[in-house]
């Protein structure tokens, strides 16, 4: 029994490898099923955000494919290209990754609380394609309390800040007041929902909300008091925008470098403010050779996100604290499967046996043997088959001098101890 994560991240890859192993939330099901399949897997999940994709997994026995491997090949990679970004751990390093990621200690933010709905909607979906079992939802189902019990024992979500938010932040710092300003959003999922409150929040006069449904834009647009608009209304809108902040799950770029230069013409000079937030990436990647345009991607938050990290530095080591003792309790759990699974083939081997020996002294009571005799023979043959490999194993221990096995099966073995 083995927890094990490989995966990349933020912090060992760019964006543009992030990029080619991000998955379809849509898809995620599905990839789950291809995974399982392909790898002979039975317990997995896997979480695919902005700034990681992760394969947590589970294996009882080596009889297994590699999912790195896989991993490759379900996203037509060349394995050279990610080896040098995939990290890969193991046992409590694995446990204590998942609880600092649930908690937001791994994210490019410190402490932001948006992981860990992503990572509840990962479970769910590992949950609905049967590939959570017994030890990830336990893993999970503990990662989420531990979550909650930094949240409320340490002073990591103080100071509110998300990448939303230092986009937000990022804005200002370019513009400045926003009050005259017109923000374009795409999307309408979290990160989205929370640039909108963020902007109204520091007074941005107009507020736009694109979407590939008009209805999921409509219904952001009434909550900041904005305006919505449908995907198609992007050209004649983005002149308009200020700022553009976009984050979708499309698999191909939303915005292209002919419409912000056409956009700009139309702006004549005014500069236009634009963060990518989305992975894959949803601005063409040749906008930044545009003039008057301010493109930033996930990736280029860092700084701006740095101030945040400073100030929640304290009340991380103090989480990190909290994290090693949880994954141990877990570990500890962990260990009494084994032990469990251990007693539990003992007692199937030592019933096998029994079944044998029953069987054949049946055959022998219904030929009309002595009863006596046969009971003898039973008990005989039950305490041979069931000492035999442990007499050969302490011979052997005996004569390689292992003396601390020769001990450790007296003490299991002598009744009289």
């Amino acid at each position: 029994m083995s927890i094990t994560i490989i995966g990349v991240s933020h912090k060992t890859a760019p964006v543009d490898v992030r990029e080619q192993l991000a998955v379809d939330p849509e898809q995620l099901q599905n990839t789950l099923h291809n995974l399982a399949e392909g790898t002979g897997i039975s317990e997995a999940l896997i979480l695919s955000t902005c700034n990681r994709t992760e394969i947590y997994y589970n294996v009882t026995s080596e009889d297994h494919g590699d999912p790195f491997t896989w991993l490759v090949h379900q996203n037509g990679m060349d394995p050279a290209v990610l080896e040098p970004h995939l990290y890969k751990l193991d046992q409590e390093h694995a446990v204590r990754h998942a609880l600092r990621v649930a908690c937001g200690l791994d994210s490019m933010v410190l402490g932001e609380p948006q992981i860990l709905g992503q990572l509840k909607q990962a479970y769910q979906a590992a949950v609905h394609q049967s590939t959570a079992g017994k030890i990830l939802n336990r893993l999970f189902q503990h990662s989420f309390y531990v979550a909650k019990l930094i949240r409320t024992r340490t002073a990591i979500g103080e100071n509110p800040v998300s990448v939303a938010y230092a986009a937000v932040k990022l804005g200002i710092q370019i513009h400045g007041d926003l009050s005259n300003k017109t923000a374009l959003l795409i999307g309408a999922g979290d990160t989205i929902t929370l640039v909108a409150h963020h902007l109204r929040s520091n007074k941005c006069a107009n507020i736009i909300i694109a979407n590939r449904t008009f209805e999921g834009a409509q219904k952001l647009a009434s909550r900041v008091y904005g305006n919505a608009v449908t995907l198609n209304e992007l050209p004649e809108t983005l002149a308009n925008a200020d700022i553009l902040i976009s984050s979708t799950a499309s698999r191909l770029p939303v915005i292209t470098r002919g419409a912000v230069d056409a956009a700009l013409k139309t702006r004549r000079g005014e500069p236009m403010f634009i963060v990518d937030l989305a992975v894959p990436r949803d601005v063409e990647s040749g906008v930044t050779e545009l003039r008057d345009v301010y493109l930033y991607t996930v990736d280029d938050l860092n700084q701006v996100v740095g101030d945040n990290t400073r100030l929640r530095g304290a009340a991380a080591i103090e989480a990190e604290g909290v994290i090693n003792i949880q994954a141990q309790l877990y570990m500890d759990w962990l260990q009494t499967q084994d032990s469990t699974q251990t007693i539990a083939s003992i007692r199937t081997t030592a019933d096998s046996l029994k079944n044998q020996q029953l069987k054949k002294a049946y055959r022998r009571l219904a030929a009309g043997d002595d009863p006596v005799v046969v009971m003898s023979a039973l008990a005989n043959g039950l305490v041979n088959q069931l000492l035999h490999k442990p007499t050969v194993r302490i011979r052997e221990a005996a004569v390689e001098g292992d003396d601390e096995l020769v001990r450790i099966a007296r003490d299991l073995l002598d009744p009289s101890e």
